[in-house]
Parts: C-alpha cells; sequence; structure tokens
C-alpha cells in the first residue's frame, strides 16, 4: 500500500496534539505555567518536560493532573467538572490548565502539520476510513480551526471519554470506540500517536500497526512501548 501500511489496514486513527496538529506545544506551555503557578508557592520544585511526558502527555485532563501532583506526593480533593481555575481541587486545577490553553489558542491560532495533510488527503482518497482520537476536550474547535474536520469520519474525544466513562489512555478504550465507530475491526486499523500513553493504548487494544510520530526526541522509547514504527513527519509513511 502507498501509505506505508499493511495491505490488511483498512481505517487509520489519528491522534489530534502533536500528530495532526501543533497545539501540542500549546498543551505543554499550558501545563507547565498551570503546575508552575501551582508547586512553586508551595516550595515544590516547577514542572519540567519529563513530567509532562511521564505523567501528562496523552492523558484525559484530570487523569494527567492526579497522575503529576501525586508524583509530587500531594493529593487534592476532587471536586467538581464546574469548579472555578484557582480551586484547590482535581478539577481545579484541570480547569485553570484548559482556561490557559484557550487563551493560547485565541491568540495564536491552530496549524496542522502539512505533511499529515497531505497523509490524510492521500488516505481520503484510496477510500481509507479516518477517525480522531484524542483526549482533548477542545478537539472539534481544534479540528475545525485547522480544517481537518472534513476528514474525519468519527470523533472520540475527552468529552466523550468523560461522558461514557471511558478509561484514558494508556488504556485502548478510546481507541477501541474509535475503530467501533467506523465499523473496522482492531487489527484492520493502524493507529497514529506521538504520546508514549497513545502508543501503549494502540498496543494494548491489539491494533494491526501503531506509528510512533516523533516530535519529541523520544523514538527509542515510542519503539519500547509498542510502535511498530516511527517516523518524524507523517508523509514519510508516503
Amino acid at each position: 500500500m502507498p501509505l506505508g501500511l499493511p495491505d490488511a489496514i483498512t481505517a487509520c486513527l489519528f491522534d489530534l496534539d502533536g500528530v495532526l496538529t501543533s497545539t501540542a506545544v500549546l498543551h505543554r506551555r499550558a501545563w507547565r505555567r498551570t503546575f508552575d503557578d501551582f508547586l512553586v508557592p508551595r516550595g515544590q520544585e516547577p514542572f519540567t518536560e519529563l513530567d509532562y511526558v511521564r505523567f501528562v502527555d496523552g492523558r484525559p485532563r484530570y487523569d494527567g493532573v492526579r497522575e503529576f501532583l501525586a508524583s509530587r506526593g500531594v493529593t487534592l480533593p476532587e471536586g467538581a467538572p464546574d469548579d472555578p481555575p484557582d480551586a484547590d481541587t482535581v478539577h481545579g486545577v484541570g480547569n485553570r490548565k484548559n482556561e490557559l490553553l484557550e487563551e493560547v489558542i485565541r491568540q495564536e491560532g491552530v496549524a496542522p502539520y502539512p505533511g499529515t495533510v497531505r497523509y490524510l488527503e492521500a488516505a481520503a482518497a484510496l477510500g481509507l476510513d479516518i477517525g480522531v482520537v484524542t483526549s482533548s476536550a477542545n478537539a472539534r474547535r481544534v479540528l475545525d480551526a485547522a480544517d481537518l474536520s472534513r476528514f474525519a469520519r468519527s470523533l472520540v474525544d475527552g468529552v466523550v471519554i468523560s461522558r461514557d466513562g471511558l478509561r484514558g489512555k494508556p488504556a485502548p478504550d478510546s481507541f477501541l470506540v474509535g475503530a467501533r465507530e467506523l465499523g473496522v475491526a482492531p487489527e484492520h486499523a493502524a493507529v497514529f500517536e506521538d504520546a508514549l500513553a497513545g502508543v501503549r493504548a494502540g498496543r494494548a487494544g491489539g491494533f494491526g500497526y501503531v506509528v510512533g510520530v516523533d516530535r519529541a526526541g523520544q523514538r527509542d522509547a515510542l519503539l519500547e512501548h509498542g510502535a511498530d514504527v516511527v517516523v518524524d513527519d507523517v508523509a514519510e509513511l508516503l
């Protein structure tokens, strides 16, 4: 197949941030500011890039808050989804991050990766089904802003994950729902992911091919977590 995939693959499931769009960089900045504002006044070390990769990247927002704060020995009450962003709760901290992210998106906009757009166009031309699977609750707005909604036949995002009580990545639940929405068995779908948690989810779900997209210099780690192939840009598969 000219898409660099096994012949048995009939559908592609793409993560959003870092695979389709460059918004992963914006997420990292929003997380860093959120956690630094929380940690530094409490005498803790600032949030690091390694913290992002290990505890936050690819996970649903509130899972990321719990995982990272637990790594620093901090436990907060859960709170409620409508907690204000200054509340010292899991939901409050997560809502602060989302507020900051939306501010950055308004100021800077959203750009898709040109190589990924070329790949989406080639996949659509060959009749492959395309879905987007992401932990982001802002996915629909980001896809619209990047003019990528036209490619996605299905979308499983943070809103769906929360609504349906799905386990977030690295559990495979969201990818399995994405495949089901496209009417394809996992073994006939390829997963495209830049996050270690997402690659683990694709492997755990028994998907036919897992493509690791290395945007952060973690090629070896992507392979170790289950990627069949790792590329710097999705267009390399064309």
